[in-house]
């Protein structure tokens, strides 16, 4: 079910334009009305995700529609040709998301493009570390307007430990000045964790010393907002943080992922690994590595083409990534070659893990065409990791893969 969004405009021309691009654009289900009357009864039937809304309508001059949205407490943002100062100002102290003056296409695209940020917003949660309740709901409240998820705490001990409970964190605002760890040795310990490419971090602080600003930066900080700072400010900023974090991990990840199956690919399998082993140094985990192989895989090529043989291998990695979870890594190595860690495992769970795999992909089958289907199998050759390289632990499950394809296919051999 697509977003619902209201505007309310009494220019029809604009209104309708402003539906159309929106419709377009972002596939927003968008209704219109003219006055405020025609407003009440579009919120008294629908529930919607934002109000793109006129203050000056025929039966309602003085922006009797803003007060009216936040009553129903539907978002607002406002379309206003009036660039008086004061009375911007007077409607920004309202609890809006932004005020858009109606300029031309350009004001129009903004519009588009920040409602596609509130969109994207939602799927991102915030914490904000501030040793005042007060400032900290203030701050709370502006970005939940923003349609972030937001949690929030008193000092930097606290923000640590609500790190390790909500890893889904994107971003965290902290202040400087703050009892037991300051925002400094917070930024300092997170970064000691987190890249700048993994979590995000914006400081916000009264402080008038210029090197502070520069020191938020060294430690790995994003930004550096000062006190006070206006509605329009902190949206900016905290947006743009939100938007550059998503451009580095969307590039990170396309680095990272086969381009085909959406796993991760060999060159990333390799240095994850390589961390992975590293820290388990002194450590009596185990793991086992396998090397998993399509059965015939040249024969589905060349029988049914080479789409048919690219949908065996995206169904055969849906099986691999539902299989394992998600501390698991499974990587396609190219081709119909797959390799798959089961992290935490001993020797007697592992095979039986592996075995359940080979089932589900026997008895997985795809349509080629009506009363037509498609059932292929695989091997695998795996071994548990004995503080070898990875490279050893990786050629002796490619030995036991050899003997699996040896020895009739369809099978696991697990040494």
């Amino acid at each position: 079910m697509n977003d619902r969004i209201l505007i309310v405009e009494d220019n029809k021309a604009l209104a309708k334009l402003l539906a159309k691009k929106l419709q377009s654009a972002l596939e927003l289900d968008v209704d219109i009305a003219y006055t405020l009357n025609e407003a009440k009864l579009f919120t008294a039937r629908y529930k919607y995700f934002l109000s793109l809304l006129d203050i000056n309508l025929p039966d309602a001059p003085n922006g009797e529609v803003v007060d009216y949205m936040l009553t129903k407490q539907v978002p607002v943002i406002v379309l206003s040709a009036n660039i008086d100062k004061e009375f911007r100002q007077k409607i920004l102290k309202k609890n809006i998301i932004d005020y858009v003056n109606k300029g031309g296409m350009n004001d129009v695209n903004y519009i588009i493009s920040q409602i596609a940020r509130l969109q994207k917003n939602r799927k991102h949660k915030v914490l904000v570390v501030d040793d005042s309740i007060v400032f900290r709901k203030q701050v709370s409240s502006m970005l939940e307007n923003l349609f972030f998820e937001v949690v929030s705490v008193a000092h930097g001990e606290e923000a640590l430990a609500m790190l390790d409970v909500h890893q889904n964190i994107s971003l965290i605002l902290t202040d400087y000045n703050m009892p037991v760890k300051n925002g400094l040795e917070l930024t300092y310990e997170i970064r000691q964790k987190y890249k700048k490419e993994e979590l995000c971090i914006v400081a916000l602080s009264s402080n008038q010393d210029e090197e502070i600003n520069a020191l938020f930066l060294k430690q790995g900080a994003n930004d550096y907002i000062k006190k006070p700072f206006s509605k329009e400010e902190f949206s900016c900023r905290i947006n743009n943080s939100i938007e550059s974090l998503e451009n580095i991990q969307e590039v990170t990840n396309h680095a990272n992922r086969d381009f085909l199956t959406g796993l991760y690919n060999r060159r990333y399998f390799h240095s994850s690994m390589n961390d992975y082993i590293e820290r388990l140094h002194d450590s009596v985990e185990q793991f086992a590595v396998a090397m998993i192989d399509i059965d015939n895989f040249k024969k589905i090529n060349d029988t049914y083409g080479h789409d048919i043989g690219d949908s065996v291998i995206v169904a055969l990695s849906e099986i691999l990534r539902t299989s394992t979870n998600h501390n698991d890594m499974v990587a396609r190595f190219g081709g119909e070659e797959f390799c798959m860690v089961l992290k935490n495992i001993n020797r007697y769970s592992a095979p039986e893990i592996l075995d359940r795999i080979l089932d589900k992909v026997r008895n997985y089958s795809f349509e080629l065409a009506k009363d037509k289907r498609l059932k292929f199998t695989i091997s695998i050759g795996a071994t548990i990791y004995e503080n070898n390289s990875l490279n050893e632990a990786i050629s002796q499950a490619d030995m036991m893969l050899y003997q699996a394809k040896k020895s009739g296919r369809d099978k696991l051999c697990f040494e």
